[in-house]
């Protein structure tokens, strides 16, 4: 950074960076503004489909449980520690264009409605279709969006449970070809459509899972039965087994013995439902989404929803290629403007992406960035016979796989810098070992 800015190696030292990151979140709102204006130059991005989702990020610090961080469902699987939750808004192409900090603890239900209003605020009122999985909106939120002026589009995930009650409706509905490999029937009801998907590729998916686990279940209270437990050993283990199960230890029927009675294959039986293993058999590799997108089609419905994988994958680039978990900051502002440093890094990358589809196609930012990485930066000294120092900072020379990708993508390295002498100091031994900062 410091060759960049034409600044010594003190510019950057971490005590510097961290004062910059208090400044940085009064820009937030301004960046997300100025991006989407150059994502439409540059690429003619289109913003009327919003994808919306949350994921939680974990800290490693103490003490727990202060200002935003609290503990709650832990995406990462990391429910030991304290977090927050992060909802995010991107666009069907991966250009995000805002993003909230919550409270650990928030339900996904209850942030909606908030980001309604912000989006609205931050970039007025327009047609925009929000799509979100199962469990975001409310009943209550998606009767505003419909009843409001003017009305928002919605796309969204429905429990199975729904489609009990409108399985009579699918009955009499023809199965229309979306694409290859996916059919869907659609039901209008009470100004919605209700969309049944069924996904060839799902059903092996889920078929396969169901068996694997159904099998490893059977074995399981097979070997319970003939052990020698006690009452209370047999619940524990049978919990085990439950939570290793999952939703399939419901497609069985377990028998208990009472209280005074000892745990034998009479008292300890078993048995498959066969009326919700059947249910479960029906309905493997079938989705219901819900909108009030009356009017379009099935197959357009079908691949918006599908999209919700983009935002799956900003989620991963986030934790992943750009370092956002675990977080080690103690102050709020530091906390929020470390993943704020961390959005940033994501909108470079989302940038970089789709200049390559262009440039350079089936080449992702990854494979660019480690390749590029080969390419250092060195300071070579050398001592004159006057006692100074000749500075020579130096990028090493590039191959020839770096200078065709250079080409691909219409970039030039810049010229050497230019060399300095400097007056040589001894080495001070304070200044050359690393200080390692905390938030003050």
């Amino acid at each position: 950074m410091g060759d960049l800015l034409g600044e010594d190696f003190s510019l950057v030292q971490i005590d510097k960076l961290y004062r910059c990151m208090d400044k940085l979140l009064g820009h937030k709102e301004d960046l997300f503004f100025f991006l989407r204006q150059r994502w439409v130059d540059m690429f003619d991005a289109g913003f009327d489909v919003l994808l919306y989702d949350l994921t939680s990020t974990y800290f490693v610090c103490e003490p727990p449980e202060i200002g935003k961080r609290k503990f709650g469902y832990s995406r990462d699987k990391r429910s030991d520690c304290v977090q927050v939750v992060i909802a995010l808004i991107v666009t069907p192409d991966g250009f995000p264009i805002a993003y909230e900090v919550m409270a650990g603890n928030t339900s996904d239900k209850t942030t909606l409605s908030g980001f309604l209003r912000k989006i609205e605020t931050q970039y007025g009122k327009a047609n925009r279709t929000w799509v979100m999985d199962r469990g975001i909106p409310t009943e209550e939120t998606l009767a505003e969006m419909k009843n409001s002026t003017p009305p928002v589009s919605y796309l969204v995930g429905t429990p199975r449970g729904r489609l009990s009650a409108l399985e009579e409706g699918f009955l009499d509905q023809p199965w229309e070809q979306a694409r290859e490999s996916v059919e869907v029937k659609l039901l209008r009801q009470e100004g919605e459509l209700y969309v049944l998907a069924r996904s060839k590729g799902r059903v092996e998916k889920e078929r396969a899972m169901r068996r694997r686990r159904m099998k490893k279940l059977w074995r399981r209270l097979h070997e319970l039965q003939t052990q020698e437990l006690t009452r209370d050993a047999l619940l524990l283990k049978l919990g085990a087994a439950k939570k290793e199960a999952g939703n399939f230890y419901r497609l069985v029927e377990v028998s208990l013995p009472k209280k005074e009675e000892p745990v034998t294959s009479a008292t300890f039986t078993f048995s498959l439902r066969k009326d919700k293993f059947r249910e479960t058999i029906r309905r493997e590799g079938h989705y219901l989404l819900r909108s009030n997108l009356c009017s379009e089609k099935p197959a357009t419905l079908w691949q918006q929803y599908i999209r919700l994988t983009e935002i799956e994958q900003a989620f991963r680039n986030l934790k992943d290629d750009l370092s956002l978990r675990p977080i080690f900051h103690q102050l709020e502002t530091r906390i929020e403007a470390h993943i704020f440093i961390a959005f940033m890094a994501y909108c470079l990358q989302v940038t970089l992406k789709h200049r390559l589809r262009s440039l350079a196609p089936g080449l992702s930012p990854r494979e660019v960035l480690d390749k590029f990485a080969g390419i250092q930066m060195v300071d070579v000294h050398l001592p004159t016979t006057d006692s100074r120092l000749l500075v020579l900072s130096r990028y090493t020379q590039p191959e020839k796989d770096h200078l065709i990708l250079l080409a691909r993508l219409n970039l030039d390295l810049p010229a050497q810098p230019t060399p300095k002498i400097l007056v040589a100091q001894p080495p001070n031994q304070e200044t050359m070992t690393p200080v390692c900062s905390a938030d003050l």
